[in-house]
Formats: C-alpha cells, sequence, structure tokens
C-alpha cells in the first residue's frame, strides 16, 4: 500500500500545521505492506523527515498559495495516478485539497472552519466546504468542538472521526529550573527574565485576542505591582502590527517582550520557565500550547470558548476572553494563590498523559488503511 502525505501548505514547518505534520510524521508506525511518501516543495525535503522509512517526490509548483491551489484543482488527480497512491492524506487541508479526488482523501482539519469563514478573508474556504470536504472519503475532526462545527456546515457526521492530536512527552516534561541567581531563562536565542507569563501564539487576527491579553497584564501589573513579565512568542501574521502597537502603548511596555517567530525546539525550556501559560485564543480548534504547558509543568490560563474546555479537561484557570477583568483576575489567582496554583498543576499533569503522537498516528493509519483499502 502507498500513502502519500501532501505538505503543501504547512508553512515550511513553521506554524501549528507544520508542527502537526512533522509529529505525526515521526509517530507514523513502519509497517513493511506500507510506503509513505511525502509531496510538495522542493524546499520542504527535509522539513519533515523522521525515522520513519518514507520518500519525498518533490513538485515543481511556485511557492504561493494561488500556485498550490492551481496544481491541486487541475493537476493533483493525474499527478496521483501516477504515484500509484491508494489514498491521500491532506494535513492542512483549509488551504491546499483538490475539489474533484479520484483517489481516497482523508482531510484532517485544525481549524473552526466556521470562524474562518466569517472573517471573510478567504472565499476558497466556501467552495472547500461545498465541494472538497463533502468529496472527501472521511475528515479527521482535531476535537468534538471542531466535528460539531463541520456537522453545522452541513459535512455529515458519519465521515468525521475525531481524532486528537498528541504531545511528544519526550520533548515536552517538566523541567527543574536551575536558578543561578540570575533569574534568566536563556532559550537561544533569547534570555527572559523570570518571572513571565507566556502566550505562544501566532498574531493572526482579532480573535487571538492579543491585544484583550495585553490590557488585562496592564491592569495586573497595576493592580499588583508585582515584576512579572509578558512574552509574547509567535510569528508576525496579519494583526501583528497592531499587536506591536498595543504594546508599545501599553504603560506596561517595558515588560512585554514580542519574540517573533520562535524556534520550536526552545519551546519546552520557555514553558518550563514561566509562571503559567495564558492562551485567550477564540474559535480555537486544538488549543495545542494548553497540552504542552500542562506537560511541562506549568498552570493554565485560557478562554473559556472553543475547543479550551473539552482540550484542557477543565483544568485551567478559565475566562471570558473579551473580559480584561476576568484576564487579570485568573493571572492573579495563579500567582497568589498556591493552592490553586498546585491544584492546576498536579490535574494538568495527569491529565495531559494520555495524549501522545503514537496513538495520533496509529488512529490516522488505521483510518487511512480503512479506506485505501476498500
Amino acid at each position: 500500500m502507498k500513502i502519500g502525505i501532501d505538505t503543501f501548505g504547512c508553512d515550511h514547518g513553521r506554524s501549528g500545521l507544520g508542527s502537526y505534520l512533522q509529529s505525526l510524521v515521526a509517530a507514523l508506525p513502519a509497517d513493511s505492506d506500507i510506503h509513505y511518501e511525502l509531496f510538495g516543495a522542493e524546499m520542504d525535503r527535509y522539513t519533515y523527515n523522521s525515522e520513519t522509512e518514507s520518500t519525498f517526490f518533490a513538485v515543481n509548483v511556485p511557492d504561493s498559495l494561488g500556485a498550490e491551489r492551481f496544481w491541486h484543482q487541475y493537476l493533483f488527480n493525474k499527478f496521483c495516478r501516477k504515484r500509484s497512491y491508494d489514498a491521500v492524506l491532506f494535513p492542512a487541508v483549509v488551504r491546499n485539497m483538490s475539489l474533484k479526488l479520484k483517489v481516497p482523501g482523508i482531510a484532517v482539519v485544525n481549524d473552526v472552519i466556521s470562524a474562518l469563514i466569517r472573517s471573510g478573508t478567504d472565499s476558497w474556504l466556501k467552495k472547500l466546504l461545498k465541494k472538497g470536504l463533502k468529496n472527501a472519503d472521511c475528515i479527521i475532526a482535531a476535537s468534538n468542538y471542531i466535528k460539531q462545527d463541520l456537522i453545522r456546515l452541513g459535512i455529515a457526521a458519519e465521515k468525521i472521526s475525531v481524532i486528537y492530536n498528541g504531545i511528544d512527552h519526550s520533548f515536552f516534561f517538566q523541567r527543574p529550573f536551575l536558578d543561578t541567581g540570575s533569574g534568566i531563562v536563556d532559550v537561544k536565542p533569547f534570555a527572559i527574565k523570570r518571572p513571565y507569563f507566556i502566550y505562544p501564539s501566532r498574531t493572526q487576527g482579532p480573535s487571538k485576542k492579543h491585544i484583550e491579553l495585553i490590557t488585562a497584564f496592564q491592569k495586573f501589573k497595576q493592580k499588583t505591582q508585582l515584576p512579572h513579565r509578558l512574552v509574547l512568542a509567535g510569528s508576525d501574521g496579519p494583526y501583528a502590527e497592531e499587536v506591536k502597537q498595543a504594546a508599545l502603548k501599553s504603560s506596561a511596555a517595558s515588560d512585554i517582550f514580542l519574540t517573533g517567530y520562535f524556534p520550536h525546539e526552545s519551546l519546552p525550556f520557555l514553558y518550563s520557565g514561566a509562571e503559567a501559560c495564558v492562551f485567550p485564543s477564540v474559535y480555537e480548534g486544538v488549543g495545542l500550547p494548553v497540552l504542552e504547558a500542562m506537560a511541562s509543568g506549568i498552570p493554565v490560563a485560557c478562554s473559556s470558548s472553543g475547543s479550551l474546555p473539552e482540550i484542557s479537561g477543565g483544568n485551567a484557570a478559565f475566562f471570558d476572553s473579551d473580559n480584561t477583568d476576568e484576564i487579570e483576575a485568573a493571572l492573579e489567582r495563579i500567582v497568589l494563590d498556591k493552592a490553586f496554583r498546585e491544584k492546576l498543576i498536579k490535574d494538568g499533569t495527569e491529565w495531559v498523559s494520555r495524549f501522545s503522537w503514537k496513538t495520533t498516528a496509529a488512529e490516522t493509519l488505521k483510518l487511512i488503511k480503512r479506506y485505501a483499502e476498500r
């Protein structure tokens, strides 16, 4: 059996979709009867490499979303016939997928598509819903919240399977902070002074609630007079300038640190040195940073909307992301209420132990095989 894995749309490994694909490929079980072949841009030949015996086929397509979508619509099926795929996995379905599949297609949805449609930034998504996802043989939803969203948009429930993202526990685990007296967390290429809150998220748009968090942090500083900092760790997105301006205009500007793109290999150290992970994003379908923070042994404060209550198992300090007083109160309680803080850490560590990429990959492969063998 030959399984094609589409790497287009995964931002060359520098986004949540890219991280998902890297982790999934690394955990795919070796099977003498299965050959995995990744395909995409030549520059990604070694981006998603792993110990799994897989090959990579470079496709000569310009590095632009428009060119990639053209290729998927008009050349993809011919490509699949030539490569003799028995099934194809689309990890970045909201970016790229053929609307008329002639090979079994399994689409992975890690986003709340209704929220993307409401944002009005990509009209192609409506076509994707009408044709692409409805023509896909199977859809993997990363949470029940995403599944229910797809059902409300008209996707048949019976073709949707929920498979949660995993956590690499050899990468994200509780690391003791060795205080040399400086209180500095040295995470190349940065040196960040503790104590600090971390919000790891790309500045994608208003729904990420960076500006509301900056306002709440300013209130926290004014009310408590504590030395905490706020670290906004994530690549610049379309909303980056608005977030930077809000940080600069804040009275707590000197304690707000925007890192831009943060190397994935350094994230565990950034988590482990943090006072807490704050995740105010709404319409979140996966919320993987919540699990990464729990696995790293720090408490989580997050939005009460989207999939976050489901993903966190209720083991977080929840708030209304539009209410900056509630966000401030959550930060304050995590810092000042020692018993509450310790409970969040203990319960979060126990909860996150059930998530693994090995399980995610095994369930994903089982689903692919089911449709490839039909």
